[in-house]
C-alpha cells in the first residue's frame, strides 16, 4: 500500500493538462511521414521538427553548391566566429537603436570606416547607412539626385519637366527600377564595337537640365571591367563649364568599391574627386559579408537633402532613418564590423588579391585551350567574360549546359543593346574560390571540349533552346 495519496479522490479526478507548445513536443510521431504535406497550404497539425527539418533539407539538396556557383558575386564562405556572431545577433533588429545601441554604434563605425577608405573630404561629416544590398543602396543614391535636381529646377519640375539619369546599358538592373519607380527617364547608352560599358564623351553627351546625374559603375556585372570615373567627372567639370549644367556623380562600387582601394590605391574614382556626391557598396559581395548587407555613402551633409531622413519616434527613442526597409536583422553589420577588424587594410589587400590571381590564372589558361575567346582577363574585378571563336561548332549556351551536369555553374548571356550578337560566359572569382578549384574547373573543361568539337553545330541552331537562368 502507499505511503502517501495525491489530492483528490481515486475516482473523479480530472486530469491534468502540461501548457506545453506544439513547437517543443511530438504531436503525432507516427503518423506525420504517413502522408505528403500540402505544399501551397498549411498542414492542418503540427509536424514533428525533427521531420519538418528533413523534409526541407531533402528538398534543397536539389540546389546548387554555392562554392561552386561561379555566377554570383555574393559571398559564400565566411569563419566561425563570424557565424558564432551572427547567431548572436540574428534576434537583434537593426532599426531598434535605442533597444541595441551597440549594434547601432557598430553601424556608425563601418560608415566611418567606409568614409576613410573612399577618402572623404572630412570622414566625420561624410553620412552613410547600411541597407539589405546595393540595390536598395542604389534606390537611396537615386532618390537623394532626384531630390536635390527638384530642389534646383522646382519651377521646372512643376511645369512637367521629366528629370533623367544618363548610365550605360551595362547597368545592374535596380537602377531601371529605380526609374521606373521614381519616375525618371533611364537614359540607357548602348554599347558598340568593343566599347562594354559608359565613356566620359558618351555620358557628356547625353546629359541636358534635366538630368540628375550620371551613374559610374566601378566593376561591370557584365564583364568585371571598371568605368572610368575620373574621366566622365572630367568631361562633366568641361560640360559645367561651357553650359553651366552642375551634374552630380553617384559611384556604383557595389563590388569594386571594395577591391579597388586595396588593389589600385592609385585608381582616382571616390570622393577624391568633388563631383563624385555618392558612393554604394555591397558588403555581402567583396565585402566578404554572407548577403543581406549593403552601404550608401554621401559626401556630406550637402549631398544628401535632410527632408529625405526620417526622424522616428520608434520602440522608446528618436533616431533618423533614411532605409526603404524597416525592421531588420543586425547580423549582417555586425559581421561587416568584424571583417573590417579582422582584415584590417593587407587583410584585405591579400583576400582580393589571391582572387585576382585566381582570375587572371584562370582566364590565360582557358584562352589557351585555344576554342575560346577573352573579352576581359580578370585584371581589374576579379571577373573574367570570354565567347568562343567564331567558327567553333559549339557556343556558350553549350559549355555551360554541359558544365553544369559537373556542378558548375557557370553563367552564359548575350550582352544588351548594341551588341546582343555578343554571348558570352562570365566567371566569378571570390574568397573560397581557390587555385585548386579552378584547376578542376579546367579539368572539366577540357574534358568536355572533344565532345562538344564533335558537334555538327551549336544546340541552339539545332532547335534545343539557350538556356540561362542568369539575370544581371
Amino acid at each position: 500500500m502507499a505511503l502517501h495519496k495525491g489530492q483528490g479522490s481515486e475516482h473523479g479526478r480530472e486530469e491534468r493538462r502540461l501548457p506545453f507548445s506544439p513547437l517543443h513536443v511530438l504531436t503525432d510521431p507516427l503518423g506525420a511521414m504517413q502522408v505528403a504535406p500540402p505544399l501551397h497550404r498549411l498542414p492542418r497539425v503540427p509536424i514533428p521538427p525533427s521531420v519538418a527539418h528533413q523534409l526541407i533539407h531533402d528538398e534543397l539538396m536539389l540546389d546548387g553548391n554555392a562554392k561552386l556557383n561561379l555566377a554570383t558575386f555574393v559571398t559564400t564562405q565566411m569563419d566561425e566566429y563570424a557565424d558564432r556572431l551572427m547567431a548572436e545577433c540574428r534576434d537583434k533588429n537593426m532599426i531598434d537603436k535605442d533597444e541595441y545601441p551597440q549594434t547601432a554604434e557598430l553601424e556608425r563605425r563601418c560608415v566611418a570606416i567606409l568614409a576613410d577608405l573612399w577618402h572623404a573630404p572630412d570622414p566625420g561629416a561624410a553620412v552613410g547607412c547600411s541597407t539589405t544590398g546595393s540595390s536598395e543602396a542604389c534606390m537611396l543614391a537615386g532618390m537623394a539626385l532626384k531630390r536635390r535636381w527638384m530642389r534646383r529646377n522646382a519651377d521646372r519640375y512643376a511645369a512637367g519637366a521629366r528629370p533623367n539619369l544618363v548610365m550605360g546599358i551595362n547597368v545592374q538592373v535596380c537602377w531601371e527600377k529605380f526609374c521606373n519607380f521614381w519616375e525618371v527617364e533611364a537614359r540607357l547608352v548602348p554599347m558598340e564595337g568593343d566599347r562594354f560599358h559608359l565613356t566620359a564623351d558618351q555620358a557628356a553627351a547625353h546629359c541636358d537640365e534635366n538630368t540628375i546625374g550620371v551613374v559610374g559603375i566601378l566593376g561591370s556585372t557584365f564583364d568585371g571591367s571598371y568605368e572610368p570615373i575620373a574621366e566622365i567627372c572630367a568631361a562633366l567639370d568641361d560640360l559645367q563649364r561651357r553650359t553651366g549644367l552642375d551634374v552630380p556623380v553617384h559611384v556604383d562600387g557595389a563590388s569594386g568599391g571594395m577591391v579597388a582601394p586595396f588593389l589600385d590605391p592609385d585608381l582616382v574614382w571616390d570622393f577624391r574627386l568633388p563631383r563624385v556626391a555618392s558612393i554604394n557598396t555591397s558588403g555581402h559581395k567583396y565585402g566578404l559579408v554572407y548577403p543581406g548587407v549593403g552601404w550608401a555613402l554621401w559626401r556630406d551633409g550637402e549631398a544628401l537633402p535632410e527632408e529625405l531622413v526620417f526622424k522616428v519616434n520608434y520602440l522608446g527613442g528618436e533616431m533618423p532613418t533614411f532605409a526603404l526597409n524597416f525592421s531588420r536583422p543586425g547580423a549582417e553589420v555586425v559581421a561587416q564590423y568584424y571583417t573590417f577588424l579582422r582584415l584590417g587594410r593587407s587583410g584585405f589587400h591579400a583576400v582580393q588579391q589571391a582572387c585576382r590571381d585566381v582570375a587572371q590564372y584562370l582566364a590565360g589558361e582557358i584562352e589557351k585551350l585555344g576554342p575560346f575567346r577573352l573579352i576581359t582577363r580578370g585584371d581589374q574585378l576579379p571577373v573574367f567574360a570570354f565567347s568562343t571563336v567564331a567558327e567553333s561548332p559549339f557556343d556558350v549556351f553549350d559549355v555551360s549546359r554541359r558544365l553544369r551536369e559537373r556542378g558548375w555553374q557557370v553563367p552564359a548571356y548575350t550582352f544588351p543593346e548594341g551588341r546582343t550578337d555578343l554571348a558570352v560566359l562570365r566567371v566569378v572569382c571570390r574568397n573560397g574560390f581557390t587555385r585548386d578549384l579552378a584547376d578542376l574547373l579546367l579539368a572539366d573543361l577540357r574534358r568536355l571540349l572533344p565532345e562538344l568539337e564533335r558537334q555538327p553545330a551549336p544546340l541552339s541552331e539545332l532547335g534545343v533552346p539557350k538556356r540561362t537562368g542568369f539575370h544581371h
